[in-house]
């Protein structure tokens, strides 16, 4: 199965055992090495939409899924939302699902100081 670089709004839910995973991570590393040279000739602009190609990818979506799910140590641990996906079947639901960042809004993050033991404070981000 070949999977493209290109925008999804409905991603279509491939077999996970037929996925071309070398034509996944060839896809997502030439993307990466595109905003990487954009960005050294100081291309803001193409680099920008760029990131957001790589966002909206099907092949960044199941490279982020295959990562976390099969590679990760703690795989087998739920994340935040309690959730643990450890079939092929749930994998392909949470592709399905659409991973979409839109509207997303990180959380605050706290601000505290901590004591050095030269006298000085480092400063440490709590998300709260």
């Amino acid at each position: 199965m070949s999977i493209l670089a290109e925008r999804t709004n409905e991603p279509t839910a491939p077999r996970w055992a037929s996925i071309d995973w070398r034509t996944v991570e060839t896809t997502v590393r030439r993307l990466q090495e595109r905003i990487y040279r954009a960005t050294e000739r100081g291309e803001r602009r193409r680099a920008r939409g760029l990131q957001q190609l790589l966002v909206r990818a099907s092949s960044a979506k199941l490279l982020a899924i295959r990562r976390v799910t099969q590679e990760n140590q703690g795989k087998h641990t739920a994340g935040i939302d309690g959730v643990v996906c450890d079939t092929p079947e749930a994998r392909a639901a949470l592709f399905r699902s659409g991973l979409s960042l839109q509207g997303y809004q990180p959380l605050p993050v706290r601000r505290v100081y901590i004591p050095k033991s030269d006298g000085r404070r480092r400063p440490l981000g709590i998300p709260m």
